[in-house]
């Protein structure tokens, strides 16, 4: 099973809101998930408040070999952990 670390939406009609989530690479966007690490509210005006992540639990996904999308890799950036998407 590929893990995949990457955002799940929420919310309504331009008012999205995404939940940062491990999830098997096969399953749809919305799909099941694994374990909800974080969130991220991209309408939020404090950067602090905006991506809220679980480092820990960040780290141990991608630790054991866990591959996040483009836009979790720069989220993840921005709050000091290293990840390289693929």
């Amino acid at each position: 099973m590929a893990v995949k670390l990457r955002l799940k939406r929420f919310g309504r009609r331009h008012r999205a809101y995404y939940r940062l989530n491990a999830i098997d690479g096969r399953s749809p966007r919305d799909g099941r998930v694994i374990e909800q690490l974080g969130t991220y509210d991209p309408i939020e005006k404090d950067p602090a408040k905006a991506v809220q992540v679980d480092r820990e639990r960040v780290e141990y996904w991608l630790g054991v070999g866990a591959v996040p999308s483009q836009t979790v890799a720069k989220l993840l950036n921005k709050q000091g952990i290293a990840a390289k998407s693929k």
